[in-house]
């Protein structure tokens, strides 16, 4: 990232691909050729993750971590970003990745509107929202299939991403609608974690990884194993504390599994580094203690001088 000016124009990128997204979530009846607008985000996403993966994860968790408006676009970007991310570790034929990644986009359709305002709500759902959350897989289908959509696996895999029975077996050799469903949950429940909503702040990136395993009923799931795999324990754009009491920002993963190269933002005094400093977690000391939430940064950060650092260090391993 040479200037600020593509730092800008690359935050401008994935906030209007969100925003578009939004759009199409939001009425998607007023949508002419919904899925080839689908199709259209999607290729939108590959193209600025080509850029640099771990810019994009670092703007999206950023954004995700920090705001409750516009919950549901934000939360159907992360988890089709993750799904693609999965897709890719464990080597899906490009048919399922397809699937996978629209169904990720579009699986909350019949209930956009619910999803944002209960991330803005301090109270528990209703029973008229409960049952709404209970019906949208199967509404969300139906209305998919009404707007068009052909691709019965796209279609399966959101009528069954709520469905726990598809947990059972190897996740290689049961039917691609149900392992694509298996990884789409896992997902959810992953980016639903990390997000804050007026009820709760979110939680911290190896809290929900940890949660989002653990909730299976395998618990040696592929599918969250994949995702803790393809982007680590602490994702960049989320937040760590190393053992010497510093506070860090995650820049980029490195060749080293969660052994990330961090931008150390706060002293051990709780003073404002500036500038930030580089650190490698995988050449030594201090290593990373524990993960943080994003709202226990209180500090305004300057993000395009974190993703230089990052840059410097991509660049000199």
């Amino acid at each position: 990232m040479h200037n600020e000016n593509q730092y800008e124009e690359l935050l401008g990128l994935w906030s209007d691909l969100e925003s578009g997204l939004g759009i199409i979530l939001g009425s998607p009846a007023s949508i002419q050729e919904f899925e080839q607008r689908v199709w259209q985000y999607d290729r939108w996403m590959k193209d600025l993750l080509k850029r640099d993966a771990d810019v994009g994860l670092y703007l999206l968790f950023q954004l995700a971590g920090n705001s409750p408006v516009g919950y549901s676009a934000s939360h159907s970007l992360v988890s089709a970003v993750l799904c693609h991310l999965i897709a890719q570790e464990l080597h899906l034929p490009h048919k399922e990745r397809d699937s996978l990644v629209h169904a990720a986009l579009t699986m909350n359709i019949a209930m956009t509107a619910l999803q944002d305002e209960l991330a803005n709500q301090a109270e528990r759902p209703t029973g008229a929202q409960l049952d709404a959350i209970r019906l949208h897989a199967m509404k969300g289908t139906l209305m998919l299939s009404n707007l068009g959509v052909v691709d019965e696996l796209w279609l399966d895999t959101i009528s069954l991403h709520h469905d726990e029975s598809t947990d059972t077996g190897n996740l290689h050799e049961i039917p691609p609608g149900q392992r694509l469903a298996r990884i789409l949950r896992v997902v959810d429940r992953y980016a639903a974690m990390i997000s804050p909503r007026q009820s709760r702040t979110g939680r911290s990136a190896t809290d929900s990884a940890r949660t989002a395993i653990e909730h299976s009923t395998n618990r040696k799931d592929e599918a969250g194993h994949a995702l803790v795999r393809a982007v680590g324990l602490c994702p960049p754009g989320t937040y760590v504390r190393l053992d010497n009491r510093e506070t860090a920002v995650v820049m980029r993963r490195s060749a080293t599994p969660n052994r990330p190269h961090v931008a150390v933002v706060i002293d051990a005094q709780g003073a404002l580094m500036n500038p930030p400093r580089l650190h490698r977690t995988a050449n030594g000391n201090p290593a990373i203690k524990s993960a943080l939430a994003a709202s226990a940064m209180r500090e305004h950060l300057n993000h395009y001088l974190i993703l230089q650092l990052g840059a410097y260090a991509a660049q000199h391993p």
